[in-house]
């Protein structure tokens, strides 16, 4: 070997290779907490603010091109739900608001406690009396919601969408509310223990590399189920495989995540503050979801402006 062949390979030992580029292959949307209503609200004062984050989530749709879903994670008609497929808060608080190229993917839905309050599906456990379930994935003019709890599978992006219903966690706050209390509480319970069957059913079975798992509420309303974030945090495939889990709460109306509990290595969001009824911090907006080819899945917050959402003294104010 020559000098300069030497040099040349010693050069080359010392070079690092480059990092493999990955292809995003999809990306969908989280939001909750966002049906603004006139006459019953927290601080929130006009639908200005949802109108806004409305606008950031269909700029944000634009951007991305790619959007296969978006996932509302309840509290979508304040103060009381709908009552029907036909009810009018349909379009005012949905349809009018969001654009008609938000509304051009599915839905992906649970109920909210306040969903709950009216809907005469909350006297009953059968789908047919509920006003937002909704089995037709083409019928975008609601939202897709098969059942109280359910999961869809993904395979094209080797991902599955879970979605639980667990309003039983704030059943003494809400059935008192409702239309039948004692019906209430007793289908509430009924349909909290089917949820975390499934759960428990699809973290066994579920073959898929990332699981997106969603209910009303965050991580840190699950302190009686340490099994539960024990499930989350450990998950793995069939095998023993490795498995990544985004889970997405809202029930409090803000986007962070230093106010739940960790499921560390895996990740969770709350993502509460779209709009509807409060600021209960300074970050108002949704989430989106990037999925690469490389089985990743990132997620990050898109945030409007809080003094917009709830006001500000002009102290508060940053300086430009």
């Amino acid at each position: 070997m020559t000098m300069w062949a030497c040099l040349v390979a010693i050069a080359c030992l010392g070079r690092a290779e480059p990092e493999p580029e990955t292809t995003r292959l999809a990306s969908f949307l989280v939001i909750g907490d966002w049906g603004w209503d006139e006459v019953a609200h927290g601080n929130i004062q006009s639908r200005h603010c949802q109108n806004l984050i409305a606008d950031q989530m269909h700029a944000t749709f634009a951007e991305l091109e790619d959007v296969k879903f978006v996932i509302n994670v309840g509290d979508s008609f304040y103060p009381t739900g709908v009552t029907s497929e036909d009810d009018e808060q349909w379009g005012s608080k949905w349809r009018q608001v969001y654009s008609a190229e938000l509304r051009s993917v599915p839905w992906y839905s649970v109920y909210g406690n306040h969903d709950m309050l009216a809907d005469n599906g909350t006297c009953s456990n059968d789908e047919q009396y509920a006003a937002q379930i909704n089995y037709d994935m083409k019928d975008l003019d609601h939202f897709f919601m098969p059942g109280f709890s359910w999961f869809i599978e993904h395979e094209d992006l080797d991902l599955e969408v879970l979605a639980l219903d667990l309003n039983d966690l704030w059943e003494e706050h809400t059935c008192r509310h409702s239309l039948c209390k004692e019906e209430c509480a007793t289908v509430i319970a009924e349909r909290t223990d089917a949820a975390w069957e499934l759960f428990y059913s699809r973290m066994e079975m579920s073959n898929a590399s990332n699981l997106l798992v969603f209910s009303h509420y965050p991580t840190d309303y699950f302190w009686a189920y340490p099994d539960v974030i024990g499930n989350l945090s450990g998950a793995k495939r069939p095998g023993g495989l490795e498995r990544h889990v985004e889970y997405f709460g809202g029930h409090r109306h803000n986007v962070d995540q230093t106010s739940t509990t960790s499921i560390a290595p895996k990740n969770n969001w709350l993502v509460g503050g779209g709009g509807g009824w409060s600021c209960d911090g300074r970050e108002q907006g949704f989430l989106v979801g990037e999925i690469f080819d490389d089985g990743s899945v990132v997620t990050r917050p898109v945030l409007v402006d809080y003094c917009a959402c709830c006001g500000c003294w002009w102290w508060w104010r940053p300086f430009p």
